[in-house]
């Protein structure tokens, strides 16, 4: 229950702390909030040679929505934060859903969610978030910058898009188009353990309350966040009645391959995943018309 040897570095400034990053490589880890890292190091899971702290970096823990427009959040930001901004849940409505379902208080106060989103758990909530909210990953190394779709951030099981000199410094959240509601419900073994099956919704509908755009994402269920999306295609267009949704919840359950585990069997897995899709899709028809 010891971590192996390491060296301990606080970076100064973000140049500082690539700069190490781009010496160290994949031997050096970034520690923000520790909540995954710290525990996977004392069973030695993980042995970095060097440990660059950044929680001295105040510029990375931020959220803005400049003009009224897209929403940014620095990777150094505390789930606890986000819990607490007025501003920030009502432009995300789908964090409000999802944040209470991370681990505990004690937890949120600590961890990140650019070290959530890094780590790639595919059983954490945010990921399958991030994609459903179509969020854009800004990343840096000491060389320059560039950004990356959520969509296409994470590989899959604990593996991400970041090079090994490479930081996640914030995410953009792209702001909602009017009459959207969103919804995120899991399913977990105890309040606060990872999510057996969990599923996150946007729906957009037109004056009418037909649907015009849909997302729909799925984590626990995969190797990563599963993008289901395309098995909701057939809503679009249409009011979201209890049949349709039905059918998109049996296409789900269709298309995803849970690997099972200690807590569930993948035949639990499959049918907690259809029980949710049903849920979220109603819940998010349901906010988008009130929205209206």
């Amino acid at each position: 229950m010891k971590p192996a040897p390491f060296k301990y570095i606080a970076a100064s400034s973000l140049d500082h702390a690539l700069s190490l990053k781009a010496e160290y490589g994949d031997e050096a880890r970034f520690l923000a909030g520790g909540q995954s890292l710290v525990p996977a190091m004392n069973f030695r899971l993980a042995r970095p040679a060097a440990l660059i702290d950044i929680n001295g970096l105040s510029e990375l823990a931020r959220v803005e929505r400049p003009d009224g427009g897209d929403i940014s959040v620095g990777a150094l930001t505390r789930y606890a934060s986000l819990e607490r901004n007025g501003m920030f849940l009502k432009a995300c409505p789908l964090f409000a859903d999802a944040l209470p379902h991370i681990a505990h208080p004690q937890i949120r106060n600590r961890g990140t969610i650019g070290g959530n989103l890094s780590h790639a758990d595919p059983a954490s909530e945010l990921p399958a978030v991030a994609v459903a909210m179509q969020a854009r990953m800004r990343i840096r190394s000491a060389a320059g910058e560039r950004e990356v779709a959520a969509s296409e951030f994470f590989h899959g099981l604990l593996t991400t898009d970041l090079q090994a000199d490479e930081m996640l410094v914030s995410i953009d959240f792209p702001a909602p188009p009017a009459r959207t509601g969103a919804s995120f419900m899991e399913v977990a073994r105890r309040r606060g353990d990872f999510a057996l099956a969990g599923v996150a919704a946007v729906v957009t509908v037109d004056g009418e309350g037909r649907c015009s755009q849909l997302r729909l994402v799925l984590c626990g269920v995969g190797e990563g966040p599963v993008d289901a999306s395309a098995a909701a295609a057939s809503l679009m267009g249409q009011h979201g009645s209890p049949k349709a949704i039905e059918a998109v919840a049996i296409e789900v359950q269709g298309m995803i391959e849970p690997a099972g585990n200690v807590h569930a069997t993948a035949d639990y897995q499959r049918h907690i995943a259809g029980v949710l899709t049903r849920r979220t899709l109603g819940a998010a028809f349901e906010r988008a018309r009130d929205a209206a």
